[in-house]
C-alpha cells in the first residue's frame, strides 16, 4: 500500500510538533508520524528561556504555558565544596529583544498543548520508519507495518538516533562521558521554594532544582560515568538512593525534594551530543530533506537550550518552507521540478539560517558542563571564585534570542 503526502515530519516531539504547528498557521498542511502508540514524553520538564517563550508566541501557545508555569525570579549557584552560594544572578532583566523571562515548564503539557492545536489526523501513532529509499523527486518511507509513504518533503525531528540523519550522512551522537537523572516531584500542596533556579556543582557533580508552579518540582543530578554506574541499571529505587548518597551535603529542604519524588518519576539516561564540526559541515538538509531537534543538535543540558533550540528550529523550518512555498499556488505534475527547486532552496535557507546557532550552543554547553563538573583543585577554585558569575551570565547571554516570526514581513 503506497500514499502520497506532500510534507511528511518524523517524530511527534518538540520540534516535529512546533514545525508542523507552524505550517498549520500558515495553511500548509503536514503528517507528523510517530512511533510509539501515543504521544511519547521522554523527561518531566525542561526549561524555557526567552528564545523559546519567543518561539511558542509566534506559534499562539505562549500566554497559555505562561499562565500554568512560575516566572522563575533568579538563578543561585552554588559550589558543593563551600555551600555558600557563590552567584546569585536575576533573571529578570533587559535584553536586546526586552526581558528576560524563564520558566520550567512541565513537557507533557507542551507536548500537549501543540497536538491540541493542530487539526485531527495529523500525526499517524505506531508509524516506525525503517528504511528511506528515493524515487524521483519523491522519498519513500518504509514503516515497520509495511506501509510505503511518498512524500515531496521530508524532515526528521527524529531524535538522537535519527533514521533520517543517518540518511543525511550524520554519525551516530557521542557519549560525553556523563550521566544525568532526572526527577519530578509532585507536593499535592506548596512545596515551600522561592522561584529561583538552584544550582550545586562541583566534586564531579551537578545538580539543579527548578519550581514548575507552587507544588511541583523539576531536579536533575549529572555525573561523571564509571563502570561500576553500569549495575544501577533504570532501576528507580536504586536510582534515587544513589543520588541520594551523592548529595548529602545539600540543604534538609533541597534534599527532601529528592526524598519525596515517587520512583515512577525518576529516570536515568547517558548524555550525548552532536560533535560541532558535524554541525558544522555536514548536511542539515539534501534535496527535499533535512533534519531538525535532537535530530540535528543533541546537546548535553548544562545550558538547558536543547528543547529551547528545537522550538527555534521549527518557527525558522515553518517560516523558510512557506517562503519557498507561496511564489505559486498548487503544483501540478508538470511542475514537479520546479516544485522540487524551490523545496531544496528553503531547506538550504533553513539549514544555513540554524547551522552556526547549532554549533555555538553545543559548543558553549559542553564546555560549561565540563567547567562545572570539574573535580580539578585549580579549575575548582577559579569557577568557585571567578567563573561562576560568569558562566551564569553566560546561560543568559544565549537566552538572549529571537528566531523571528513564521513570516519574514
Amino acid at each position: 500500500m503506497e500514499s502520497v503526502e506532500d510534507i511528511v515530519i518524523v517524530g511527534a516531539g518538540i520540534a516535529g510538533l512546533t514545525t508542523s504547528l507552524g505550517l498549520y498557521r500558515l495553511g500548509i498542511r503536514s503528517m507528523v508520524l510517530e512511533s510509539s502508540e501515543s504521544l511519547r514524553v521522554t523527561g518531566f520538564a525542561f526549561t524555557v528561556w526567552t528564545n523559546a517563550w519567543k518561539a511558542l508566541d509566534a506559534v499562539g501557545i505562549g500566554n497559555s504555558l505562561r499562565q500554568q508555569h512560575q516566572q522563575l525570579r533568579s538563578i543561585v549557584a552554588t559550589p558543593s565544596i563551600s555551600g555558600k552560594p557563590s552567584s546569585e544572578r536575576s533573571l529578570k532583566v533587559q535584553g536586546k529583544y526586552g526581558e528576560h523571562e524563564m520558566r520550567c515548564v512541565r513537557r507533557k503539557l507542551l507536548l500537549e498543548t501543540l497536538v491540541k492545536e493542530l487539526p485531527s489526523g495529523t500525526i499517524r501513532y505506531s508509524s516506525k520508519v525503517v528504511s528511506i529509499e528515493e524515487s524521483g523527486h519523491f522519498k519513500l518511507l518504509h514503516l515497520a507495518d509495511g506501509t510505503i509513504l511518498k512524500t515531496k518533503v521530508l524532515i526528521g525531528c527524529d531524535g538522537v538516533n535519527s533514521i533520517v540523519a543517518k540518511w543525511l550522512g550524520f554519525k551516530n551522537p557521542a557519549f560525553v562521558g556523563r550521566s544525568a537523572i532526572r526527577g519530578y516531584s509532585d507536593f499535592k500542596g506548596s512545596h515551600g521554594f522561592e522561584p529561583n533556579f538552584l544550582q550545586f556543582f562541583g566534586k564531579g557533580l551537578r545538580s539543579g532544582f527548578l519550581p514548575c508552579d507552587d507544588q511541583t518540582i523539576y531536579w536533575f543530578f549529572t555525573w561523571t560515568s564509571s563502570s561500576q554506574d553500569k549495575e544501577l541499571g533504570d532501576h528507580s529505587a536504586e536510582l534515587k538512593q544513589f543520588v541520594l548518597g551523592k548529595l548529602h551535603d545539600l540543604p534538609a529542604q533541597v534534599k527532601a525534594v529528592i526524598e519525596k519524588t515517587p520512583v515512577d518519576s525518576i529516570i536515568s539516561s547517558r548524555l550525548q551530543y552532536r560533535e560541532p564540526q558535524e554541525v558544522l559541515w555536514g548536511n542539515i538538509s539534501r534535496g527535499n530533506v533535512c533534519v531538525a531537534g535532537d535530530a540535528l543538535h543533541a546537546m548535553t543540558p548544562d545550558i538547558g537550550q536543547g528543547g529551547c533550540a528545537a522550538l527555534e528550529d521549527g518557527i525558522v523550518l515553518a517560516r523558510c518552507i512557506n517562503e519557498a512555498l507561496k511564489t505559486k499556488e498548487g503544483v501540478g505534475e508538470e511542475d514537479e521540478e520546479e516544485f522540487n527547486k524551490r523545496v531544496e532552496m528553503g531547506l538550504k535557507r533553513y539549514a544555513k539560517e540554524r547551522r552556526w546557532r547549532c554549533f555555538e550552543l553545543i559548543s558553549i554547553a559542553y564546555l560549561v558542563g565540563s567547567i562545572q563538573q570539574s573535580d580539578g583543585k585549580i579549575l575548582n577554585f577559579l569557577r568557585d571564585k571567578i567563573l561562576a558569575s560568569f558562566l551564569v551570565g553566560l546561560l543568559i547571554k544565549k537566552a538572549d534570542f529571537d528566531c523571528g516570526n513564521l513570516t519574514s514581513t
